[in-house]
């Protein structure tokens, strides 16, 4: 966990997701790289020039945003990163190419707007990413420390990957894993399942010597249920597994996982199933 990826636009969001991955590199003892995207669809003629002249003019803001941040950095600078084309493709390859081990971007949600490119493109960031991606909305007040972490459990295979990836952040920030055991169907076999897959989680966090508490909820609504949670015990962090479908031609995020990305003001941390790195 020693390299931070952090999706720039300049716009309020992204600006904050910077911020937040600040208090992360602090206690990972982590690298934090800024990667700007050039989307811009520019037309014949004058578009070498136009593009070299906003490339210019974002790198000079880059450079400025970095000088600004990189004292609040464990190693006093932030590496810039510039790319061309769609967003959430050449994220994820810059992703790849610094291996990063998260990428944080910034989301407004469902009430945002469409100016900058952060917003409209989370969810085909979160879908593509190569690595676990942090979410996080203008919203949230930052804290200088993550104190509960969200760890829901339900009956998919998947949801037993996120485990040492959130042991490993609970230890390093002292922090207290909730699993909370989440049922919305009465048919036992499938009760039993998310029983099973707390216990084996329970034997893993005292394997590693993680603070823990295990809760259940009875959901009608799985995602309702989550936030309702989260803000009754003062989560600062919910860790999902993305639960992606597929159609003939896209990826896209299960109803589950957006709904709380879209909904929850508490940042989200997405991590990815080993078949979906395929």
């Amino acid at each position: 966990m020693k390299t931070l990826l952090v999706a720039i636009d300049f716009s309020k969001n992204s600006i904050h997701a910077l911020e937040y991955a600040i208090v992360y590199a602090q206690k990972l003892d982590a690298s934090i790289h800024l990667v700007w995207i050039d989307n811009s669809q520019i037309g014949e003629g004058m578009a070498d020039t136009i593009a070299g002249e906003l490339r210019i003019e974002s790198k000079a803001q880059l450079d400025t945003l970095a000088k600004e941040y990189q004292g609040k950095t464990p190693h006093g600078k932030i590496h810039i990163i510039l790319r061309r084309g769609k967003v959430y493709q050449e994220v994820a390859k810059a992703a790849r190419s610094i291996e990063a081990d998260f990428i944080f971007t910034g989301t407004h949600g469902v009430s945002g707007y469409e100016q900058f490119w952060i917003g409209s493109n989370a969810y085909r960031i979160v879908v593509q990413a190569p690595c676990p991606i942090i979410t996080i909305r203008s919203q949230y007040q930052i804290h200088p420390n993550i104190k509960n972490i969200l760890l829901p459990l339900d009956s998919t295979l998947e949801t037993k990957e996120k485990l040492p990836m959130v042991a490993e952040l609970a230890r390093r920030f002292d922090a207290t894993i909730h699993l909370l055991e989440v049922y919305n169907t009465p048919v036992n076999l499938i009760r039993k399942r998310i029983a099973k897959f707390s216990e084996e989680a329970t034997r893993c966090l005292n394997d590693k010597n993680v603070s823990f508490k295990v809760e259940k909820t009875e959901a009608d609504n799985v995602a309702v249920s989550i936030l309702k949670y989260a803000e009754n015990n003062q989560i600062d962090l919910i860790s999902i597994m993305t639960d992606q479908g597929t159609t003939s031609a896209n990826k896209f995020l299960g109803a589950y996982s957006q709904q709380l990305i879209n909904n929850s003001v508490i940042p989200i941390l997405s991590v990815r199933s080993k078949e979906s790195h395929g």
